[in-house]
């Protein structure tokens, strides 16, 4: 990939994890939240936390003080 193939990347994963941070909430707010779905939802967040940090370290050069 790309350094501008990997920023595209990041870009969408930032996105995706800003909907489902919307999801979650909209769901939490319901009448009877769906406990299941809930946390679903937060698993695959956490994913993509974990995958926009991987991203992130392959485009920020390591600087050595």
């Amino acid at each position: 990939m790309t350094e501008e193939e990997m920023r595209k990347r990041l870009s969408a994963l930032r996105i995706e994890h800003r909907d489902l941070d919307a999801a979650i909430s909209a769901l939490s707010s319901a009448n009877s939240p769906d406990q299941l779905q809930i946390a679903r939802l937060k698993k695959r967040k956490l994913r993509l936390r974990d995958q926009i940090a991987i991203v992130e370290d392959y485009l920020t050069p390591d600087i050595i003080a």
